[in-house]
């Protein structure tokens, strides 16, 4: 099913690279930053043309290439980004100077769950994006969907972990069988959560999308 789906996505590839793109995506394999794989990224950009958001918040820039990709592919949408590392938020401000998109992106650096959310320069978006710390993907999710719009999405990266959810935990560390162990738990609250309806694709690295339910028909059934 994943390979007849990634043959599907392939026919409507439209992800555009240019030297800047490729050269950020060299700098992460080279060191060792997590950054969206291209399979994710031509997922999540499809959904966001069919979207069209006038604003999206990333919970975890790195060295701003996701937020740089949906500013190029969509030059309409505003995109707020927060990254609590220093070093990878200098490196991101360095790149989006660069690639002039300062009027679309805004970078903050901060820890996302620290920052108060009224701090942030826009308080309503049509997406979240959440490509942080894995362990505290419930808490990002429980931070911010306040401040998403009625018909709002959240998408959730990284929830396969290199196919470390699917391995044998007997051959993995003590650290590393905890951080699975906390990412299974966030796939199933994302599947049980009475305010979202939640799909997770086997693209990329695991991609969750969760949908707001209409709050009028939640309460007729309440």
């Amino acid at each position: 099913m994943n390979e007849q789906l990634l043959q599907l996505m392939s026919r409507f590839k439209t992800i555009i690279h240019d030297d800047l793109s490729i050269e950020m995506k060299k700098y992460a394999e080279d060191h060792h930053v997590p950054i969206i794989q291209e399979q994710g990224l031509e997922l999540m950009l499809q959904l966001l043309r069919i979207k069209n958001p006038s604003a999206i918040l990333e919970i975890g820039t790195a060295i701003g290439y996701s937020s740089l990709m949906m500013a190029r592919h969509l030059p309409h949408t505003k995109i707020v980004s927060i990254e609590r590392d220093p070093v990878r938020y200098q490196e991101a401000v360095s790149y989006h100077e660069r690639a002039s998109i300062g009027n679309q992106v805004v970078l903050i650096e901060a820890d996302a769950l620290e920052i108060e959310n009224n701090q942030l320069p826009i308080l309503q978006y049509d997406v979240i994006f959440i490509d942080a710390a894995k362990a505290q993907y419930q808490k990002f999710f429980e931070k911010y969907e306040p401040l998403l719009k009625e018909d709002g999405m959240i998408i959730s990266d990284n929830l396969i972990f290199h196919g470390h959810i699917f391995d044998n935990q007997q051959k993995q560390s003590r650290n590393l069988k905890q951080l699975v162990r906390k990412i299974n738990r966030y796939n199933e609250w994302l599947a049980q959560h009475e305010g979202y309806d939640t799909l997770l694709l086997p693209i990329g690295d695991g991609v969750a999308i969760s949908m707001k339910k209409n709050r009028e028909i939640l309460k007729e059934h309440c």
